[in-house]
């Protein structure tokens, strides 16, 4: 599955008619919402789920490979809620989640172009979450409730504006894992900074 999704990536900036280039830098996030439901335990009846509006941030280091018409990048968060929690049945405070995820970027997204443009994003990957991040509160740790790291495979799409290494876009991720039945939502806003893209303009020599 990996290599026909890098099959079809050269294939395209083949297409594209431009060389690739290779970017490094760094992507954090907000969450406007987020919201993960933990595995599903035989026997257990209490509130699976736990959301957050306020506070979620992310950072992690991102890297580009590809055209100003489009690019493939890999990254890879840390991202808290500090007021994570279930409304339905509070059990603590705290959300957390990696997610590693590989992306096709087109046109602003790519972060490539000198120009500024719209553009979009789709990909996949791998999501860790766990809820409940501060701990348990003394209630459900008297029941032997325990909240762990959980696995999901998540989908990603985004839109927004890109120009030379920035990028601010508004996405949309989902994670499911059917055989726990388990999952993850998030909807936020991504800031992307490609810093060799960036450099160029304040470069003498760019042509920006």
């Amino acid at each position: 599955m990996i290599k026909k999704i890098i099959g079809i990536f050269l294939t395209l900036v083949f297409v594209s008619g431009l060389q690739a280039q290779f970017g490094y830098g760094f992507t954090v996030s907000t969450d406007v919402y987020h919201r993960y439901v933990n595995p599903k335990v035989p026997n257990d009846d209490t509130g699976r789920s736990a959301g957050s509006t306020i506070l979620n941030l992310g950072i992690g280091p991102k890297i580009w490979l590809g055209s100003k018409n489009i690019s493939f990048s890999a990254e890879t968060q840390a991202i808290i809620g500090f007021f994570g929690l279930s409304t339905s049945e509070y059990k603590g405070l705290g959300t957390l989640a990696f997610p590693l995820i590989g992306k096709l970027n087109f046109k602003g997204l790519s972060t490539f172009d000198k120009e500024g443009k719209m553009g979009f994003s789709i990909g996949g990957g791998l999501q860790w979450n766990k809820t409940e991040l501060f701990g348990l509160s003394d209630e459900f740790q008297s029941k032997g409730l325990k909240r762990n790291l959980f696995k999901t495979y998540v989908l990603q799409a985004g839109y927004g504006f890109g120009l030379s290494g920035f990028t601010a876009h508004g996405f949309l991720r989902y994670g499911f894992n059917k055989a726990v039945e388990s999952s993850a939502l998030s909807i936020g806003l991504q800031f992307d900074f490609n810093y060799p893209m960036l450099k160029k303009i304040t470069s003498p020599e760019s042509e920006l």
